[in-house]
């Protein structure tokens, strides 16, 4: 197999383990809703509503494509391919284990793994901004064009906050692979030695996937569903499927650099993975549940006056305790 069959394969793969992993996690999500706003939730199709996740693909893939007439119809169409591509690049470089050894050889378990392997995933991360902006603005819609604008001033603005406390984690690791960094907290996970960081970040990243209470960019009952009201259909799905696969990305993520990785006792490493994952995706969920929706002026002065000047903070601490 050439090395270019080799690269299809392994994105084949990363496509196929997803769509299953961002299908159930709506469901999940919506019975953890449930449970906490004491109702059933999905309950119709299928035992338990287990085949809830396939009745929506279905209906998404059926549904009328409609596009409004004055709309880019290039732009319009690339947008939410282009904040799918980065949602999608972004994963593939998140190791969920440590590197197998294989007659000399180490293998990383993520689909690639470059040298500067977490400035390359933020690179994408930060990327997926253009999606949203663009897909707002191709639709010539006033609430998606104002949804766009939103999550563009959103995205940037909590981005410095989470770059500035990224940097404290890399100064006390040394490293920019992903592994190294995880490596590192062999002994005490960052979350516990940088708590400021910690928060920081987790505040970051639930604004950066537009989650609750940061979900400014498709507030329904302001802006009707946000940059993407005037797209129905697989497009609408594609925005919706980007989001989640960005929610998992993030959670793997804090789990890397916060939680200590895949460090843990007696079960393989791969597990302690997925656990630590696991809970840090259901406390978005919690939260969703339970935490109202911001207002817009709060939210941008939040992230400027106080997670900016708290990751700084953050990182002048984590110096000096190096440099000491």
């Amino acid at each position: 197999m050439s090395g270019v069959e080799f690269l299809v394969a392994k994105s084949a793969i990363l496509v196929l383990l997803l769509l299953p992993v961002f299908s159930n996690l709506m469901l999940l999500e919506r019975k953890v809703l449930g449970w906490f706003q004491m109702r059933i939730g999905p309950n119709r199709t299928g035992p338990w509503g287990l085949l809830q996740p396939i009745a929506d693909a279905v209906k998404l893939f059926v549904k009328e494509d409609t596009m409004p007439r004055d709309a880019d119809p290039i732009v319009y169409r690339l947008a939410p391919a282009l904040s799918l591509f980065t949602a999608l690049a972004a994963f593939a470089l998140i190791p969920v284990g440590p590197p197998l050894r294989v007659g000399g050889v180490e293998i990383p378990l993520s689909m690639a793994d470059p040298h500067a392997g977490l400035l390359v995933l933020l690179a994408f991360t930060s990327l997926g901004v253009y999606g949203i902006a663009l897909g707002g603005w191709a639709s010539q819609s006033k609430y998606a064009l104002l949804g766009s604008m939103r999550a563009t001033a959103q995205m940037i603005s909590y981005e410095l906050a989470m770059s500035v406390s990224l940097l404290g984690v890399l100064v006390a690791a040394g490293s920019v692979r992903l592994p190294d960094i995880v490596a590192a907290q062999a002994g005490w996970p960052f979350a516990l030695t940088q708590p400021v960081g910690f928060l920081v970040f987790f505040i970051c990243a639930l604004a950066e996937t537009n989650r609750a209470p940061f979900d400014l960019p498709e507030a329904e009952s302001e802006l009707v569903a946000g940059y993407q009201t005037e797209y129905s259909g697989i497009r609408f799905g594609m925005f919706g499927m980007a989001e989640y696969i960005n929610t998992i990305t993030m959670a793997s993520l804090i789990t890397l650099l916060y939680l200590g990785g895949w460090h843990g006792p007696l079960l393989p490493p791969v597990v302690w993975f997925l656990i630590k994952t696991g809970a840090v995706i259901f406390v978005f969920f919690w939260l969703r549940a339970t935490v109202p929706r911001l207002r817009y002026d709060r939210l941008m002065a939040f992230g400027w006056k106080v997670l900016l000047p708290a990751a700084f903070v953050n990182l002048l601490g984590v110096a000096a305790w190096v440099a000491w």
